[in-house]
């Protein structure tokens, strides 16, 4: 089957979920079809990333866009109704571009990641089409209204108009996927019931134990410029820290992931160290003894709980993380609902190194057994149904 697989960010490097989620999916779905991946970007793709997805895809084209465009696009923004993270994609031209190009190539099937990319497929009635809603943005953006100060008037927009656009999306495509069960319910329309739950994979051959460099007590890895992942580093710093340090006056903590914000930086401390990106992230997770994911905001199945979790880390994360990911309390990982549940289970895993083993094994199996890309991306390829003429 050929395949025009659509992207609102270019799926190289791996520092994103929506780009992980693409990299694979492709990646898997080459080995029985063939990929025409089509990209946006507001940076500049080395030639070292184009080479990464040449390697599974017949032809790659990306669309730049401009710093100038995202501006004007922001600012139309605030006159029409469609989300400002929609806005923030298009283009007319590159639509046109798009257009033009799946005409030429009349793939059997379109798949576009992402509400961002609807507008741009909204008119093709040729061709059947896939949406992967990915996560309920809607419900992300609405998480995020309750302690936004400033901006809750801007989140509160962006959250009512996600789940209106949410629904509309629905109607310009024939088959539709998400990453858990949990977000479908999420998604506000009618039919949310049809929607296929896809969920990401992990390569647990890739995140499988190496030799251990013990330097922390406590690890979280994530994209330190989104706003769950700044939020969770801030509750650790700032709720947790002080506590943390009475059962253990010398306790280290790592945050390591890309694009560390200004907000973040200024946490760095005797007790906290920030780390940027790292080409191998299995190194910062293998720096630590539990790793933590006090996520409060969001959505989505959370990859970084998936790679600690292969890795045979313990981790501690939250009701609302675990929600997708379905693992069990004290057998393959601990949710912790506030401080001092935290504060508690922490205390109990750094006395008990045998404790800390038996979750770790029971982690790696859990999602051993759940989340294989292979499995997740054939399950995906038989949604795909062929073109309309």
């Amino acid at each position: 089957m050929d395949i025009v697989f659509i992207t609102s960010r270019f799926p190289y490097p791996l520092n994103k979920g929506d780009k992980l989620r693409a990299y694979h999916q492709i990646k898997e779905l080459s080995i029985n079809h063939n990929i025409h991946l089509i990209s946006l970007s507001d940076k500049k793709i080395s030639k070292i990333q184009l080479l990464e997805l040449e390697k599974f895809c017949s032809k790659v084209d990306v669309f730049y866009l401009s710093k100038i465009r995202i501006f004007f696009n922001l600012l139309r923004g605030i006159f029409n109704n469609k989300p400002f993270q929609v806005n923030y994609f298009f283009s007319y031209s590159i639509k046109n571009k798009i257009i033009s190009i799946i005409n030429n190539n009349n793939p059997d099937h379109i798949f576009c990641q992402l509400i961002r990319c609807a507008w741009y497929l909204k008119d093709d009635f040729k061709h059947s089409k896939t949406l992967d809603y990915m996560d309920a943005l809607s419900k992300g953006m609405e998480r995020r209204v309750a302690g936004s100060g400033w901006k809750k008037f801007i989140f509160k927009i962006e959250h009512e108009r996600l789940k209106q656009f949410e629904n509309l999306s629905y109607e310009f495509f024939d088959n539709h996927t998400i990453i858990s069960k949990t977000d479908r319910e999420y998604i506000p329309h009618e039919k949310n019931r049809e929607i296929k739950v896809i969920p990401n994979g992990i390569d647990t051959d890739f995140f499988s134990l190496l030799e251990k460099d013990i330097k922390y007590d406590l690890v979280f890895v994530g994209n330190l410029s989104y706003a769950p992942n700044i939020d969770a580093v801030e509750y650790i710093a700032n709720r947790l820290l002080n506590k943390l340090k009475r059962i253990k006056p010398e306790i280290k903590i790592l945050i390591s992931g890309s694009n560390p914000s200004n907000k973040i930086l200024k946490y760095s401390s005797n007790h906290i160290t920030i780390q940027g990106w790292i080409p191998d992230i299995r190194k910062a997770y293998n720096q630590g003894k539990i790793f933590i994911a006090p996520l409060r905001i969001g959505s989505g199945l959370q990859n970084k709980l998936l790679e600690a979790m292969s890795l045979k880390m313990p981790c501690i994360t939250t009701k609302l993380a675990n929600m997708a990911l379905e693992a069990k309390h004290e057998k393959e990982l601990y949710i912790a609902n506030n401080d001092e549940e935290f504060v508690e289970i922490i205390e109990k895993l750094l006395l008990n190194q045998d404790l800390m083993n038996q979750i770790g094994e029971n982690a790696r199996f859990f999602v051993k057994s759940n989340f294989d890309w292979k499995k997740s991306t054939n399950n995906l390829a038989k949604n795909f149904t062929a073109k309309r003429t």
